[in-house]
């Protein structure tokens, strides 16, 4: 271990920040034994805080229709050989119910940026989940929304949102999404949703197409600035129906490393374990929360429609009923110690 690198996340540990130059330095510079040890600070920070209780949240992925074109993503607009769906309103509460039978008090929804479904039509289906299950929280991860439509969703008692910024560097957002798309707009979403109430989630890809390590400080600046509530974190995986079909897998062990710094510099951030990280290692979920992760979002969606809603190539839990998964998490947690907690899983600051 370089002590130049473990300085600099014992720094972060007693400042939660660094300079643009020292997070350059570290992520050039890490190595294997600075990232366990910034794994061993932020698992002691998590279980502090949290103890060994890992939050679950039930995701429905009610449409993989989007009117974007993001070059890195399988669902875009222009991938002809995405085979589409729609779930009906009833659909989707049926995969809440499924899911509060079996233990879920988190329901995400999330789809492509699909104008079938209006704020008007989305804010009665939170109205219907929150009528039926008064104890549990709603997230929704629908992408870019204009001001009115997140406060409809908020009124309507939406609880929590994520949108991930993707990169904090504009020249970088621009090589990762078409013209039409506008890094101010995103950023602005996420300054409403937090203006709003919501509970806010940002996040980004680890690896993604051109991606550097000055891209990476001016992510965790970002985060350090805006402190999100939410934080996900997942390695670029490719779709081979994408223009970046050729493109390398990000780091399993930066996106580990990442996971770590933003448990020490934000230490009572909620921190998914993703299923891209699952994918892209068998073990990746478990080491995500002996990094400083506390929350895994298993599948609700229908067994038909999982192997539909490809944001890239290879997805695990595509064919595990919803049962199957939730058991499956409870003996892996347990396999390394930590327990899973059925409660909503709030944000305590």
């Amino acid at each position: 271990m370089g002590e130049k690198v473990k300085a600099l996340i014992d720094k972060l540990n007693t400042d939660k920040q660094l300079g643009k130059d020292e997070w350059v330095c570290v992520f050039n510079e890490y190595d294997e034994d600075d990232r366990a040890y910034a794994a061993q600070l932020a698992r002691e920070l998590s279980l502090k805080k949290y103890g060994n209780k890992i939050f679950i949240r039930g995701i429905v992925e009610f449409s993989n229709y989007c009117k974007n074109d993001c070059i890195y993503c399988g669902i875009r607009r222009s991938n002809s050989c995405a085979q589409r769906y729609r779930l009906t309103d009833e659909e989707i509460l049926a995969c809440c119910d499924e899911g509060y039978d079996i233990g879920f008090r988190t329901f995400v929804l999330q789809s492509g940026e699909d104008k079938t479904y209006t704020a008007e039509r989305l804010a009665e289906l939170v109205r219907a989940i929150k009528k039926a299950h008064p104890d549990c929280a709603v997230t929704l991860s629908l992408g870019e929304l204009e001001y009115e439509e997140y406060k409809t969703l908020r009124d309507a008692g939406t609880d929590r949102y994520l949108l991930r910024h993707e990169t904090a560097n504009k020249e970088h957002y621009q090589k990762l999404h078409p013209e039409e798309m506008s890094f101010e707009h995103r950023m602005e979403c996420l300054r409403q949703l937090k203006e709003l109430g919501y509970q806010t989630g940002a996040g980004i890809m680890v690896g993604s197409p051109y991606q550097t390590a000055e891209c990476l400080a001016e992510d965790m600046a970002f985060f350090a600035e805006f402190k999100p509530h939410m934080i996900g974190i997942g390695p670029f995986l490719p779709h081979k129906d994408t223009p970046f079909k050729d493109m390398p897998k990000g780091s399993y062990e930066l996106t580990l490393f990442l996971l770590s710094l933003c448990r020490i510099m934000l230490p009572s951030v909620l921190l998914p374990a993703t299923t891209a990280l699952g994918t892209i290692d068998p073990r990746g979920r478990e080491q995500g929360v002996l990094s400083g992760a506390n929350v895994i979002m298993p599948n609700l969606s229908p067994t038909a429609v999982r192997k539909k809603y490809m944001l890239y190539d290879n997805k695990i839990c595509t064919g595990d009923e919803s049962a199957q998964c939730r058991g499956c998490l409870e003996r892996r947690m347990k396999s390394i110690g930590y327990e899973i907690d059925i409660s909503r899983g709030d944000y305590e600051q």
